[in-house]
């Protein structure tokens, strides 16, 4: 149900944008490689049994943390070229 100058689909291709860039986003945070043995923030020891569960493990669980939090602040909505971005 399109309307305006919206063509018929644009609600569910929205949507389907909208996932593709939580999936995208995902995949990209997830640890590749081997697993640091010191922390890439602060420089702490990271537990043998963290790194054996998380292959390719950067973050000590403190600074995992922290970073978690800093990312949950990210808006999910998706901004491509959408009428609402214009009017804000």
């Amino acid at each position: 149900m399109a309307g305006g100058w919206s063509k018929d689909g644009a609600e569910q291709e929205q949507i389907e944008n909208t996932l593709d860039d939580a999936v995208q986003r995902a995949r990209h945070q997830l640890p590749r490689g081997e697993s640091l043995k010191e922390c890439d923030e602060c420089g702490e020891p990271i537990p043998e049994a963290r790194r054996q569960a998380l292959p390719g493990v950067r973050l000590c669980i403190d600074c995992q943390v922290k970073a978690d939090k800093k990312q949950s602040s990210f808006s999910g909505y998706n901004r491509r070229g959408s009428k609402d971005s214009q009017l804000r």
